[in-house]
């Protein structure tokens, strides 16, 4: 059977949002996801003539999808963030190491471009929930073909059975590398407290009131919204810090120097609040600095990552700069 692209547009269109999602929970990924749902589409396209309709369309773009991530897995290395990489920092007022762009880092990806539109809420939770950075970042922890089963048997719901013909595994070893990627799992990414869903009216409003206290180099006001154990990360300097007094310390002595430095124009990420963030420069102007994604619960920020990475703000639909006030 043949389609135009027209046609074959329309019937993969659809899905093009969650196999983008998919593609960013096995490679952390923007850039490298959107690759590789690029060549799941050429791929499918090309042999959509031997597509037999065993099974529905969303499952076999999935199923080419997870192969194209798997292939692309073969010669990278895992995308870490910097608590996945060192001891935290233990002096705030140090000079920080240098940055480390050769690192592949842990990305964040834009909620809009995996926003599937009308759903089940309950869905939407899920999908949501299973893009946190904090399980994100976990899951580079794990071999490529462990991480593809617990993606397809934990976030998608496939049976053993289908996840066993995708791979070429028996059930029973699929069953097996399950259990050994949710431990694994469990070992990297301790499970978190108070999980509700992602972005909530409550949890925007706090980070908002971060932002402004942020903009205003408010230490008082930050030390009332950050938990005790909060950690601060800024990819791609390897340095980080641990526990709401560092933190504070840090950002007192070499970031928040004076009010209106930063500006922070709010957006979402993984499924939690974040924000574009501006830095003003000599001549005056804002200019794109990075993206700051927050970790909230029980009420209080618990980590704060700024990816100092001016290029991810075009990702997020962000200007480069900033009008003044």
């Amino acid at each position: 059977m043949l389609l135009d692209s027209e046609d074959f547009a329309a019937l993969t269109g659809p899905f093009r949002a969650e196999l983008l999602a998919h593609c960013y929970r096995m490679l952390g990924s923007v850039q490298d996801a959107e690759d590789q749902v690029q060549e799941t589409l050429i791929r499918a396209w090309r042999s959509y003539g031997e597509f037999e309709g065993r099974s529905s369309v969303r499952t076999w773009l999935y199923r080419i999808a997870t192969n194209a991530c798997l292939r692309a897995l073969e010669n990278s290395s895992r995308r870490p963030l910097p608590s996945g990489l060192g001891a935290p920092g233990d002096d705030p007022a140090a000079p920080l190491a240098a940055g480390q762009p050769e690192v592949p880092w842990l990305q964040p990806m834009p909620d809009v471009l995996v926003s599937a539109g009308p759903a089940d809420p309950a869905s939407i939770v899920t999908s949501r929930t299973s893009m946190r950075l904090a399980l994100i970042a976990a899951l580079q922890y794990l071999p490529a073909r462990q991480r593809a089963v617990l993606i397809l048997r934990d976030v998608l719901q496939w049976r053993a059975a289908e996840v066993a013909e995708l791979l070429g595994m028996t059930t029973i070893a699929v069953n097996g590398t399950l259990q050994r990627a949710r431990a694994r799992l469990a070992e990297a990414a301790p499970a978190e407290d108070d999980i509700h869903e992602p972005a909530s009216p409550d949890d925007r409003a706090l980070a908002d009131r971060y932002a402004t206290a942020f903009e205003n180099a408010d230490i008082a006001a930050l030390t009332e919204l950050l938990r005790s154990d909060a950690v601060l990360e800024m990819p791609p300097l390897p340095t980080w810090f641990s526990g709401r007094t560092m933190v504070l310390d840090f950002l007192q002595a070499q970031v928040l120097l004076e009010p209106g430095r930063f500006r922070l124009a709010r957006t979402s990420a993984n499924g939690q609040p974040a924000f574009a963030a501006y830095l003003r420069e000599a001549d005056g102007v804002h200019r794109a600095h990075g993206i700051l994604v927050l970790t909230i619960a029980a009420s209080r920020v618990t980590r704060a990552t700024m990816f100092m990475d001016p290029g991810l703000l075009a990702t997020f639909g962000m200007p480069q700069a900033l009008p003044g006030r």
